[in-house]
């Protein structure tokens, strides 16, 4: 299995043009460009944008955000890519889809896309054992690197342990180590036995890289993914607390508690933090064009010019009691036939899915993370239901697709994951 990096895409060329991939130039110092299917340049039907718009009305909703920013992009028909909502409730600036947001854990995605990349450069072995490369850690001698990918190393999480503190300080700078030592201190399951959710396996593994390879884990996610892909506007930022961009960025809330419910009128901003807070689990930043165009890439792995052994090939329950086509593996969720990802980081929640064989793609953002990343994934899943049906425009075929749930299914997630608004008491 191998990865394009920006310096290795001659020995692939015979490959590449079976991927999908469009090659330039022929001198040393070019590289390759990342073409993805071809889209039909048109709006979607007007009765399916009005369903989707209003889909995406009461997730805003639900979720005590001001906004949303989201793309759906079916091949064979149209696309829809909008901005919906003000940068604050009840506010007058509009959003707009070219704004910056924190991905959450689409992050994971990409450190899995790095892991891959520097095992085909036998730079880390997938089987090689966490302490090999991580110091401080000697009791996970039984992980392995490919175990932090997958999900399958029995570590806890780190999320509720130090949320308050996300919240409270957004300008502090953690170090990955520091971070992922809440969930090492958690109790653990079995390893390699089932999939649990675990922010201090990826925050492991891109620490595990960066002492791999000698580059930091931006370096490593710029030269493996976003370089090849073309995702001008995504990146891992510098630890430095900042704004998701120095361009437009759409602002990131969260909602304090109040007797009963939650302040909705009054959300706190946190547009402004490090992005050490998530680092290679869920620290990168991107827009929703190329949020949507790594989702595509990513699950038809474009990048990859070696079909063993299969990243997603053997995937384990979501969660005890996941219905049979909601898996996980590779750093992904795979959902019925479609690949992605979808999680929280203060401010934002953020879902993209993408179906390899048609390149139908999903990809939203609420600006609220009150309610995790589940009302997220719900939209993305009812957004995806709908755009799914699009027919095709002239002189196009629509493919044999199908998902194995309704958008009236997500509808009633999203209702029932609906935070209780209640205006703040008076001073």
């Amino acid at each position: 299995m191998q990865l394009l990096s920006s310096r290795r895409w001659r020995a692939a060329a015979a490959s590449a043009v079976v991927l999908g991939l469009v090659l330039t130039g022929c001198t040393s110092e070019d590289s390759f460009t990342y073409e993805p299917p071809a889209q039909v340049d048109g709006a979607l039907p007007d009765d399916m944008t009005a369903q989707m718009q209003e889909a995406v009305d009461n997730a805003i909703r639900a979720s005590g955000s001001s906004a949303a920013i989201v793309g759906v992009w079916a091949p064979w028909s149209g696309q829809w890519v909008t901005g919906v909502g003000s940068q604050e409730p009840g506010g007058e600036t509009p959003v707009d889809v070219d704004m910056s947001f924190r991905i959450a854990d689409v992050t994971r995605l990409m450190t899995c896309d790095v892991l891959y990349a520097l095992a085909d450069e036998g730079t880390v072995d997938l089987d090689g054992a966490v302490p090999d490369y991580v110091s401080g850690v000697p009791d996970l001698e039984d992980v392995t690197l490919l175990d932090l990918c997958n999900g399958t190393s029995g570590l806890g999480s780190s999320e509720e342990k130090i949320k308050a503190e996300w919240l409270n300080t957004p300008d502090r700078v953690w170090a990955p180590l520091e971070l992922a030592g809440f969930g090492l201190a958690a109790p653990r399951t079995p390893v390699a036995t089932t999939y649990r959710d675990s922010d201090a396996g990826y925050l492991l593994l891109g620490l595990a890289l960066e002492r791999a390879s000698g580059m930091s884990a931006s370096q490593l996610i710029a030269e493996y993914v976003t370089e090849p892909l073309g995702l001008a506007n995504t990146s891992l930022p510098p630890s430095t607390s900042a704004t998701p961009s120095t361009g437009d960025v759409l602002q990131g809330h969260y909602l304090n508690p109040v007797e009963g419910g939650f302040a909705c009128s009054a959300p706190v901003d946190i547009t402004k933090m490090s992005s050490s807070s998530g680092f290679t689990d869920s620290g990168a930043v991107s827009t929703i064009a190329d949020l949507g165009r790594y989702a595509q890439a990513e699950a038809r792995q474009v990048l990859r010019t070696k079909e063993e052994p299969d990243r997603f090939a053997a995937p384990l329950p979501a969660f005890d009691g996941a219905e049979s086509w909601y898996q996980a593996t590779g750093g992904a969720f795979l959902v019925g036939s479609m690949v992605g990802q979808h999680g929280w980081t203060p401010g934002y929640a953020t879902a993209a899915y993408s179906d390899p064989a048609s390149g139908f793609t999903v990809a939203v953002v609420l600006n609220n993370s009150t309610a995790g990343a589940g009302i997220a994934q719900s939209l993305a899943w009812e957004l995806a239901a709908i755009g799914s049906k699009a027919p095709a425009a002239d002189g196009q075929t629509a493919p044999e697709f199908g998902l194995p749930f309704t958008a009236e299914q997500y509808r009633e997630a999203v209702n029932a994951a609906a935070l209780p608004c209640v205006e703040p008491p008076v001073e």
